[in-house]
């Protein structure tokens, strides 16, 4: 059953119940993947285009399909796995040891009301960021190409077969990704190539780290040279000064692994924060305007339909109406007053109960609308893969910790767990808000796009994110479970997962409160950042495409260099694949099915971690799958090292003479 179009809309296939029944369904798989992936990289991965192939393969089944309802599946699915970008926060409450586990109503109630509040935030934001904006929404323009191709009755001539095609080049990724992550956890392969060593009279320490993972790989792939060549200045600024100059200025005695991994999570890492914080305060002050403006046409846009001037709009500009998102907005504000209440009381501060609550509220509606801002002008101009959800995340638990130093610490002179863990709450909800705000802006301009009508996709958000809550608690405690988080007291640190972004949040959210975190740290990368801005300013200027995005120089340098150093690999290979597809004759198709093969590797690699996760908790064994043992580690790493090499090559070749066969 097809909902009612608005006055002046053509009645067409658009929001359907099958459409919400498949788009929970994928969303189910991609939330799971990318809660394990972020948790273990650091970084999410835009779930859309997968979404869309999967949706348009079903889809082929229905007579009356269209693009618009392929649309509506994969908003549904990238809205709840974007909100997966929750973990960057909430796991500090496990690494701090004020939660032994997620509880399963809290957990969701922090992320389905933020993310609710998140919906209603791009509404006014899509005017400005969307509608607006010469922003290029890399990863929402090629989902709407993907559309396009293959999306239904309304579909080109030949779309079947580039839509054949098309799911061909992701489930080859998916499979192969796959496979090869189970062969790692047998063992046969290794899980990297590392080597950390020695230099100078002073006893420097530095090495490098890759990852042999295809979906690091394929996310260099997505986020394209420039971002990957920032990641590896990024990269040099840690590994090539920042590790071994700490090191040596310390002189520590140990393995050249321990002592490097040190520097960098004690020292290196916050001089990533204050680059990441710098870079978004300049993107926030360049969006004041837009916002404004996006603002007002929204309540015009208000204003015509109440006048019965509804028609006259086009179906592009069918957004929710301001009133209705209003109402909305404050409804979700009730659960969340109860939320940092109860939260409040249980952490022993209900003596300022009123002060937090109604503080938290404020707080939680201004930096919830200021981070989505900045987030969703990074995703628009960088993608959603690289957004910089992570980084201005940073600049939130430091505002939150400061501000409960000046309204509670003050009267109190508490500095214990109970500060910390509120302070990590209320960020958490802040980024329910921003996860949203961020991803849907891409799904928003792949809707003007294809013209889809905004508040049916709107709709969908709302029931992709109602779904995402309800996944999000339970695959959190199953990983928990299973691997627990680098830094919690007792976890096998070999075994663990890394949650960079968790560990460094609430690092800083302890420091500021307990007065020991090292300013001078993020005081020499804010200098970084806004000399970065400069250059970035400079090379925007006087070349045609050469940028070095300060965020993606920040997250290079406090990223752990496994996961930075292959993101950037995975960037060049993108590259290179290009430039060749150029000299072929189906340059276009031949690129998008490059960005189809790496979507696919980044979904098989992630459902494979959350399925090794599972049979971890169940077997009771840490390595459940493992075929050898420890000696057979310098072998793991010449045959890893070599097939991975080996069988990239010869996907990217495939996909290349599959492109060449569709016209």
């Amino acid at each position: 059953m097809n909902a009612q179009p608005l006055p002046g809309a053509t009645p067409r296939t658009e929001l359907t119940v099958r459409g919400l029944i498949i788009g929970i369904v994928i969303t189910l798989v991609f939330t799971a993947a990318n809660v394990f992936f972020g948790l273990k990289a650091g970084l999410t991965f835009a779930t859309s285009i997968p979404a869309a192939v999967i949706s348009m393969a079903i889809l082929r089944a229905f007579k009356n399909s269209t693009m618009q309802e392929n649309n509506i599946v994969q908003t549904v699915a990238s809205s709840a796995g974007t909100l997966s970008a929750i973990i960057f926060v909430l796991p500090g409450l496990v690494m701090i040891g004020w939660w032994n586990g997620f509880p399963f109503w809290i957990t969701f109630g922090i992320c389905a009301t933020g993310g609710i509040l998140g919906v209603m935030y791009t509404i006014p934001l899509r005017r400005a960021l969307v509608t607006d904006s010469d922003l290029p929404y890399p990863e929402g323009v090629a989902c709407a190409e993907v559309l396009k191709v293959g999306g239904g009755d309304d579909a080109a001539a030949g779309s079947e077969e580039s839509s054949r095609v098309g799911l061909l080049a992701v489930a080859a990724g998916t499979v192969v990704s796959a496979v090869f992550a189970v062969v790692v956890a047998t063992r046969v392969f290794a899980g990297n190539v590392a080597q950390y060593f020695r230099f100078g009279d002073r006893g420097g320490v530095t090495g490098y780290d890759f990852a042999l993972s295809f979906a690091l790989l394929a996310v260099g792939h997505l986020v394209g040279l420039w971002v990957g060549l920032a990641m590896l200045l990024g990269a040099v600024i840690a590994w090539g000064w920042a590790v071994p100059h700490y090191t040596m200025l310390a002189a520590t005695a140990g393995a050249a692994v321990d002592v490097a991994q040190a520097a960098w999570s004690a020292k290196v890492r916050f001089i990533g924060a204050g680059t990441i914080g710098v870079a978004a305060i300049y993107t926030l002050a360049k969006l004041v305007k837009p916002v404004i403006s996006g603002l007002t046409s929204a309540m015009a846009s208000s204003r015509a339909r109440k006048a019965g001037q509804g028609a006259t709009l086009p179906r592009t500009e069918h957004d929710m109406p301001i009133g209705l998102v209003g109402l909305i907005s404050v409804a979700c504000l009730l659960p969340i007053a109860w939320l940092l209440g109860d939260f409040s009381l249980a952490t022993g501060l209900g003596d300022h109960l009123w002060l937090l609550v109604i503080g938290g509220l404020i707080f939680v509606v201004v930096m919830g609308f200021l981070v989505s801002a900045v987030c969703g002008y990074m995703a628009g101009l960088i993608g959603s893969s690289n957004s910089p959800l992570s980084g201005v995340g940073i600049l939130v638990v430091i505002i939150a910790a400061l501000l409960l130093m000046l309204g509670v610490q003050a009267q109190t002179g508490d500095t214990g767990k109970g500060m910390v863990a509120f302070a990590l709450f209320a960020t958490s909800v802040v980024f329910a808000v921003a996860t949203i705000a961020n991803n849907n802006l891409q799904d928003l301009k792949t809707g003007q796009l294809v013209d889809a009508t905004p508040w049916k996709q709107q709709v969908a958000l709302v029931v992709g994110v109602l779904v995402g809550a309800a996944v999000i608690p339970p695959v959190l405690d199953l990983l928990n479970e299973a691997y627990g988080f680098a830094g919690m007291p007792g976890v096998d640190p070999t075994r663990a997962l890394a949650a960079p972004q968790a560990g460094l949040i609430s690092a800083l959210a302890q420091g500021v409160i307990q007065g020991n975190i090292d300013w001078s740290l993020i005081g020499l990368g804010a200098a970084i950042g806004v000399a970065l801005i400069v250059l970035d300013e400079m090379l925007g200027r006087t070349t045609r495409t050469a940028r070095l995005p300060p965020l993606a120089v920040g997250l290079g340098i406090y990223l752990p260099s496994s996961t930075t150093l292959m993101i950037v690999v995975g960037a060049i290979v993108g590259w290179y694949f290009d430039k060749r597809a150029e000299r072929g004759a189906n340059p276009e198709g031949t690129r998008q099915l490059g960005v189809l093969l790496a979507s696919g590797m980044i979904v098989g690699e992630s459902i494979i971690g959350v399925v090794i996760a599972a049979i971890v908790v169940f077997s009771g064994k840490s390595t459940p799958l493992a075929l050898v043992g420890d000696g057979f580690g310098t072998a793991a790493i010449w045959i890893g090292g070599i097939a991975f090499v080996l069988v990239n090559a010869a996907l990217y070749r495939w996909v290349a003479r599959l492109g060449r066969t569709v016209a």
